[in-house]
């Protein structure tokens, strides 16, 4: 008999008990280590989010805040909120950035599984028992909505070429005299780390493979599908360990740029 049909035969008809396994193994490491680090990074993002100061050192520019709406000259509307934009919103232009990234990792295929287990223990693991009867999949509300992935993903990568650019920017210095100087600082290693580890979880996307293999069963005689879906398929076999080293080091450039600007760190030029 296999663990699953154990753990049912244990919890009966009468319902679930949760918890309830035959397991002998640490099976509740791997949600609850889940559970902290999401948990972890949500306070973080959420506290770094709404501070809506110390995002920006010389040209760096935090990830939480990118593409920079206002706040500084470089911004799109300039140093200060837009005329339309309502003066007794006090929100942080960073709200009107994070929901693209927040609803691409929410509605992510792997992230789903995850934290379905940690926050919901929905099953906290595999043969073990969980605090409900019924099985309701995907197919009701909220969770119906967890099939706009495909759109965030869209809105994700035109994110990417965004951070691409604040890497170029980051490339570039103001002298003593005011001018514009090539030259690379600790921070814009940072920046171009982020990026590069965004860029590997974004394109390894399920949603984006199957955009790319052009949605088709075979893609013999199809050279440009083949290859283009070969390439996600390669990111997509580390999709998890991606997901987890792209959102901590986003966390870390932040957390930078923040401290640099804050006087805390000192950023070393290299070159």
């Amino acid at each position: 008999m296999s663990a699953a049909a154990i753990s049912r035969s244990q919890v009966g008809v009468d319902g679930v008990r949760l918890g309830l396994t035959r397991r002998r193994d640490p099976w509740w490491v791997q949600p609850g280590a889940v559970f902290v680090g999401l948990a972890a990074f949500v306070v973080y993002v959420t506290w770094a989010g709404l501070q809506g100061r110390y995002y920006r050192f010389g040209p760096y520019l935090s990830p939480f805040y990118s593409p920079e709406l206002w706040g500084s000259p470089e911004a799109w509307f300039g140093a200060a909120p837009p005329w339309w934009y309502p003066q007794w919103l006090r929100f942080s232009p960073a709200v009107f950035i994070l929901w693209i990234p927040a609803g691409f990792r929410l509605t992510c295929y792997y992230n789903r599984g995850a934290y379905y287990k940690a926050f919901w223990a929905d099953p906290p693991n595999c043969a073990v028992g969980e605090p409900r009867k019924s099985y309701w999949g995907e197919n009701y509300f909220p969770l119906l909505l967890q099939n706009i992935h495909r759109y965030f993903m869209y809105l994700a990568v035109l994110l990417v070429l965004v951070l691409l650019d604040d890497v170029w920017h980051a490339l570039w210095f103001t002298n003593a005299a005011g001018h514009l100087r090539f030259g690379i600082g600790v921070g814009t290693l940072v920046i171009t780390l982020d990026v590069a580890l965004v860029a590997a979880y974004t394109f390894g996307c399920h949603s984006l493979r199957h955009v790319c293999g052009g949605r088709l069963d075979c893609l013999a005689g199809r050279p440009v599908r083949a290859a283009l879906y070969d390439c996600t398929s390669g990111l997509n076999r580390r999709h998890m360990a991606w997901f987890w080293v792209s959102l901590a080091w986003v966390g870390f450039s932040d957390l930078y740029v923040r401290l640099c600007a804050m006087g805390v760190w000192t950023d070393w030029r290299i070159l």
